[in-house]
């Protein structure tokens, strides 16, 4: 997944040449250059007289807007201009204006108060063609139709039910990710490659099973290249009116890209309906997410079921959200329990009270897992997989803050900067998971302090899988070893901005069994 924001980051941080391209694209860019100058100057005329007026921000150039001088990480860089600017600001980027909210009260009124105004997506054209245009949970617009899926995939794939008849297979995975660590035990063990290459062998059972067919090393670097695809600085998206042309050939690139995938699930689509055809599906098929889908489509009813399409699209949705989040998540959890070995021991302490050590961590352990629990959410305060969530636009234009916000504009919100506000958290940069011990906080969005998943009707449909793969995932790799670093070294908390909020340097540690029985580890 992607969105507009990636591809500013990108820009700031690499630029963008033309030079290479300066003869064939020439005749076109001058023609373009003066529609763009009559556009940018109608723009300015449109909105320079209306009240209330827009928010403040910086200057920009004519054209191009503020897109030279924005930094690369976009989180921090928003949170100094709105020291400057206050707590929502505008910024031009190419043909796109960008409202950024940098305060709970404003976020409240944008997902809550107006939420159904702001429930549209800022749809990059990559993201267009790889989702037969728009049909999955995530791009597709606001409208019942979104509503009818929105609610299938909630009440029907998300329910407790359906993710406990898929737990044997989160569990197996994560008992073979146990069992590859204990093989390293007293040598380095970079953390976010062991939790990545496990969270794909998790998402990929719980969507399909087992298929011994599938090569998973393929399927991480054809993941890997659609993410970087969608993430290219793409004209289209910053300049609309060149979006036809697809000059940079991203949108050509992303189409061929998604056919792989889409072509994988369709010969195994097929597959499921041979069985189903021959009455064997009970005896042979188990519950995993792609029988489920299945099951909606072949209901047949238009307001109760899913193209095909819808199907597929979802899929990759699952595939690409899945893999990145979770693995992210717990790699800083990690960082912060290593850099606080204090709440590690606490932790250590819950987990050996809790499961036993004769035991190995299992989901009926996590509602009792409390300080766990804890934890995962002051990592998620501290760093939000998503920033600045996904963008949000409006279907006409509003008030917030006392300034206008036009129709067709995309709205950031800076949930990082939120999650640490001094006036909502006390020392708000100090891990200190017992904040969350003292309040009933949840992942539901309704604490504007704490919303790393969002909040309102876009608020992300797969938190309750993301929680329980979080914690089962984290209390395994505390509960089965003990962690070290190298002599002299500790963890860094520098992060960099893109599609996720990742470490700049994956966290290397050293693993020492710490479980009585080997049983325990295989």
């Amino acid at each position: 997944m992607t969105n507009l924001y990636n591809k500013h980051a990108v820009l700031a941080s690499e630029g963008w040449s033309w030079g290479c391209h300066a003869p064939e694209f020439a005749p076109l860019m001058a023609g373009a250059l003066v529609i763009f100058c009559c556009a940018w100057w109608w723009w300015d005329l449109k909105f320079t007289k209306i009240n209330p007026p827009l928010p403040p921000g910086p200057l920009g150039l004519p054209i191009i807007g503020n897109l030279p001088f924005i930094k690369p990480e976009l989180h921090r860089y928003f949170s100094d201009l709105s020291r400057i600017y206050g707590p929502v600001f505008k910024l031009r980027m190419g043909r796109v204006l960008a409202i950024v909210i940098n305060s709970p009260s404003l976020a409240n009124e944008v997902l809550k108060a107006q939420d159904a105004i702001f429930a549209n997506r800022d749809v990059p054209a990559s993201a267009v063609v790889g989702t037969f245009g728009g049909l999955n949970i995530l791009w597709r617009p606001n409208g019942p139709r979104w509503n009818q899926l929105r609610k299938l995939v909630i009440c029907e794939i998300m329910s407790k039910q359906s993710l406990d008849a898929c737990y044997v297979l989160r569990q197996r995975e994560v008992r073979r990710m146990v069992k590859e660590i204990h093989g390293k035990v007293g040598s380095s063990v970079n953390i976010y490659k062991q939790l990545s290459a496990t969270a794909l062998r998790v998402m990929t059972s719980t969507l399909w099973g087992d298929d011994p067919s599938q090569d998973l090393i393929e399927f991480r670097k054809r993941l890997d290249e659609i993410i970087v695809t969608f993430a290219a600085p793409n004209v289209s998206d910053l300049f609309p009116i060149l979006a036809p042309f697809d000059l940079q050939g991203i949108e050509s690139k992303a189409k061929e890209q998604v056919s792989w995938f889409y072509g994988v699930f369709e010969s195994m689509i097929k597959n499921r309906r041979n069985i189903r055809d021959d009455g064997k599906e009970k005896e042979k098929i188990s519950k995993d997410f792609m029988q489920q889908l299945l099951e909606l489509h072949w209901r047949g009813d238009e307001k109760n079921s899913l193209s095909i399409n819808e199907v597929k699209a979802l899929l990759l949705d699952l595939m690409v959200a899945g893999t990145d989040t979770v693995p992210t998540t717990v790699e800083w959890a990690m960082t912060e329990l290593l850099r606080h070995r204090d709440k590690m021991t606490k932790l250590v302490k819950e987990l050996d009270m809790v499961v036993g050590n004769q035991n190995t961590v299992e989901d009926s352990h996590i509602p009792q897992l409390v300080y766990l629990d804890a934890v995962i959410k002051e990592t998620l305060r501290l760093h939000p997989v998503a920033p600045l969530l996904i963008p949000h636009v409006p279907s006409e234009t509003t008030v917030i803050g006392g300034f206008t916000v036009p129709k067709g504009c995309t709205v950031f919100i800076n949930v990082w900067v939120i999650q640490r506000d001094p006036e909502l958290w006390d020392d708000p940069l100090r891990f200190q998971p017992e904040r969350f011990l003292e309040a009933d906080i949840n992942y539901r969005g309704n604490n504007f302090g704490f919303f790393p998943f969002g909040s309102g009707r876009r608020m992300c449909v797969g938190v309750s899988l993301a929680e329980k793969m979080m914690a089962l995932l984290l209390g395994s790799l505390v509960h089965s070893f003990e962690w070290g670093l190298s002599e002299g070294t500790k963890p860094s908390l520098e992060d960099k901005f893109g599609i996720f909020l990742k470490k700049t340097e994956s966290l290397v540690a050293i693993p020492v069994a710490r479980l009585p029985n080997l049983e325990q580890y295989h």
